[in-house]
């Protein structure tokens, strides 16, 4: 499993903020066809798909574990956990490496994306409420709406996106030993 290179520099589009408000960044990705973005102080890494063991009896959108330098990570497919269609992976799809945390805990967890975009700067002004209505995605998933341009992008609120007890059953696969090779 190579990894991709999130450390470099990339340019944000969005226009510089206005004098005393706060700014964010975020890292946008792609998931089907449509513009998710996760705060930039969750991301931990960005890696390639592939190496997957698979765990039985899991829900359908854990997708497996990966082994990252020895440690166990569970692999969400974002597009099952919206209540879609299994992502199918393709030339970029993209592990993204989060940190999502429960009271003092901090876990790792990946989630599968389409493709990873840029890192955005988005000012706190140019972020709107949740909709009520109308979202692919349950709207306690929705941190807020980030008005790029002409476009939205959907601000996820990572900590939601996976409820307490899942964070711990996902914790629980982290603990297990992984899967013998042999």
């Amino acid at each position: 499993m190579s990894r991709i290179d999130a450390t470099a520099p990339v340019p944000a589009r969005s226009a510089p903020p206005a004098a005393g408000l706060g700014t964010r960044q975020y890292l946008t990705f792609l998931l089907g066809g449509e513009m998710y973005a996760v705060g930039i102080l969750h991301v931990k890494e960005i890696i390639e798909f592939g190496n997957l063991t698979v765990v039985p009896m899991m829900p359908p959108f854990i997708r497996g574990v990966i082994n990252l330098r020895g440690a166990v990570v569970p692999v969400i497919d974002l597009a099952a956990r919206f209540g879609g269609k299994p992502g199918v992976p393709g030339r970029r799809t993209c592990i993204v490496i989060v940190e999502v945390t429960e009271g003092d805990a901090g876990h790792d967890i990946g989630i599968m994306v389409d493709a990873v975009s840029e890192v955005l700067e988005i000012p706190d002004s140019d972020i709107e409420p949740p909709p009520a209505f109308g979202a692919k995605i349950r709207a306690d998933f929705i941190q807020g709406m980030g008005k790029v341009g002409p476009k939205f992008v959907i601000l996820l609120a990572i900590d939601r996106v996976l409820s307490v007890e899942e964070i711990a059953a996902l914790a629980d696969v982290a603990g297990r030993e992984p899967p013998n090779p042999d």
